[in-house]
């Protein structure tokens, strides 16, 4: 029988420097991520480092709600 609850769910990443500026004039959007996590692992946020194409630099992208 399946369980209730996977371990291994699908999460978003979302630039936070881009999030922070509210979408300054020179950046046309924010920068979007999609990774998987173990839910037993790591029950807290996900924060990674990934380049942002709209900074032009690496930056620290944050899990956000789907």
């Amino acid at each position: 029988m399946a369980k209730g609850k996977d371990a291994r769910v699908i999460v978003l990443l979302e630039c936070t420097s881009c999030a922070r500026n509210g979408l300054n004039k020179k950046s046309l959007g924010i920068s979007r991520y999609i990774t998987q996590k173990n839910r037993h692992n790591t029950p807290g946020r996900l924060e990674l480092r990934k380049f942002c194409s709209y900074c032009h630099k690496h930056t620290i992208h944050g899990e956000i709600k789907k």
